[in-house]
Formats: C-alpha cells, structure tokens, sequence
C-alpha cells in the first residue's frame, strides 16, 4: 500500500466515464481508484505517491472506467459558507468585507431562510439594517441574489476549485485561477 499524506490540493476530481463530473474525492481514495483499475488518471498532480515496489504521480483527474448512473439533486445547498462563496466574501450593500449573513426581506416579518432572500454582509449594515429592508432605508443590493447554478456547484458546493480541474467543470478563468 502506498505511503499517502496530504498534500497542499489533497482533492482529486471523480469523472465518470463519459467525462462528466461526479464529485471531489482525497488523494487517497482516488490512488486507491487507480490502483484497482476502478479508475484512470487523466491529469497528475505535484508530487509522487510511494510504496516499497511502486511510485505513482499524485492524481487530480481520475475517469471512472465503467459509467456510474448518479441521481442529482437538482439544487445546491444553502449553508453559510456556501452563501459567503456565492457573493465572494463581500457585503452585498457596501461591498465591504462580510462577517455575517442577512435577510434581505427579515424573517421577523414573513421573509423565508432562501437563496433569493439570503445575502452576505458586512457587521455594520446588518446592525443598521436591523429588522427593516433594503427599500425602506433607500439601499440597494448590488446584485440580486439567487441559487447558485452550474456543474462546478454541484460538484464542489463552496470549496475553491483546483485551477487543473478547470477545463472539466466550465469554469470562468478568473475562479479557477
């Protein structure tokens, strides 16, 4: 068995046989992939995997050999990271560093826990804001916010892509850089 340890991108990305892709596996599951011909490495990462009688090239690709039939959820899932990832870690009023999340229509007043009421803010719009809208205090939101759409969230939900992943998941130069 080889000797794996984390390394600095300890993901591999999963496709299946018709290149599609599936999901983010560590390092380790994916060499054990290949090791059982489960699974080829299309792309390698940094670094060599070593056993006493064997080296391998770390996977970041691995293509399944035979196709997987995987049901998918057809949305992403609202969490507080994934809201931060989504409006890229910056207040949706002043466009300042976000701490927090925000209603923008509060749930005090009949405003659901959604992707299209959920926003990232900065400690002190949230705290000026308090419990009124957007509307009533003349602010604007800079973007409007809505669920996030696309391969890449469905794969990788909030985490950051690795930039060898790219031409697999469609993604804009600039997030894969």
């Amino acid at each position: 068995m080889p000797d794996i340890r984390p390394t600095v991108g300890s993901g591999a990305l999963v496709l299946n046989a018709s290149y599609e892709p599936l999901c983010v596996v560590s390092v380790r599951r994916a060499a054990i992939l290949v090791l059982s011909a489960k699974a080829v490495c299309v792309a390698d990462g940094e670094g060599v995997l070593h056993s006493a009688r064997h080296a391998l090239p770390v996977p970041s690709v691995v293509r399944l050999t035979r196709f997987v039939r995987v049901p998918y959820r057809s949305h992403v899932g609202l969490s507080r990271r994934a809201i931060f990832a989504r409006d890229g870690w910056r207040c949706a009023y002043c466009r300042g560093p976000a701490e927090t999340i925000d209603h923008v229509f509060p749930r005090s007043r009949g405003g659901g826990h959604a992707w299209e009421n959920v926003v990232a803010a900065c400690a002190k719009c949230n705290h000026t804001k308090g419990d009124k809208t957007p509307a009533e205090l003349g602010w604007r939101l800079h973007s409007a916010p809505a669920a996030p759409k696309g391969t890449a969230w469905r794969v990788l939900g909030h985490r950051a892509p690795d930039p060898r992943w790219a031409g697999w998941l469609d993604l804009p130069e600039t997030e894969a850089a």
